[in-house]
């Protein structure tokens, strides 16, 4: 809580944009609130950010692509197959629980070493991120819950109905092609737990001892869950 206490000013950042983009794997924490500059209440996201251990480097002459593999979260190595405890081995750590990569130009240079520790100073000079999580799973849905649909009317003569997504298929709407759903009709399903991308978070806040990163707005996923976070791509 002393930490969520001194949150009471916005950084100041350049307008300095790089080539290179910086990447981190996380877990979100939570969600709170701080005054800005102009003492407006604005809602933040806490990221634990960090830090993560070069798993792997890839170049395009062994691997075809240059990226750099990182590794979030020890696991026991009891929880893990051999090939993936050789694999954190020959990075000198433990297996780790979520591990993802950072694409990177085909004529870029290898900016890391297999092993090193990446922290969240890689935020140091950005001002704003895009941040890719899960979203949370809510289970089967029916059309106006996952779609918006309105509905039935629920005046006089609509006798439970009202929910219902109305008529999925016919000859008449799409003729010549049969009369089964079209492909993309939206319909009843699972709603959530899929890959999101939020992007243009306002870099509130970095703190290098606790390994945090606190961005604006909401994130994807419930707490706790894992996230990437990453330089912006398109500043708006």
């Amino acid at each position: 809580m002393e930490f969520f206490l001194t949150l009471v000013h916005f950084r100041h950042f350049s307008s300095l944009r790089y080539e290179v983009m910086a990447m981190l794997l996380g877990k979100k924490v939570g969600m709170t609130q701080v005054y800005d500059e102009l003492g407006k209440l604005v809602p933040i996201t806490v990221i634990q950010a960090g830090p993560c251990v070069v798993m792997q480097v890839k170049t395009t002459e062994t691997d075809g692509y240059n990226a750099v593999q990182l590794g979030f979260d020890e696991v026991k190595p009891v929880r893990r197959k051999n090939p993936q405890i050789g694999h954190a081995q020959k990075a000198n750590t433990t297996p780790k629980k979520f591990i993802k990569e950072m694409r990177l130009a085909d004529d870029a240079e290898q900016p890391y070493e297999v092993g090193n520790s990446v922290t969240v100073s890689v935020f140091a000079e950005e001002e704003f991120v895009d941040v890719v999580g899960t979203s949370k799973g809510k289970g089967f849905a029916g059309v106006m819950k996952r779609h918006g649909f309105g509905g039935f009317p629920a005046s006089h003569g609509t006798e439970r109905k009202h929910r219902a997504p109305g008529s999925i298929s016919s000859f008449a709407s799409d003729a010549g092609h049969g009369p089964g759903p079209k492909r993309g009709k939206k319909m009843a399903g699972h709603l959530g737990n899929c890959r999101v991308t939020t992007k243009n978070h306002k870099l509130v806040e970095i703190d290098e001892e606790k390994n945090l990163l606190v961005v604006k707005g909401s994130v994807p996923g419930p707490a706790g869950c894992y996230c990437i976070v990453r330089s912006a791509k398109k500043v708006q």
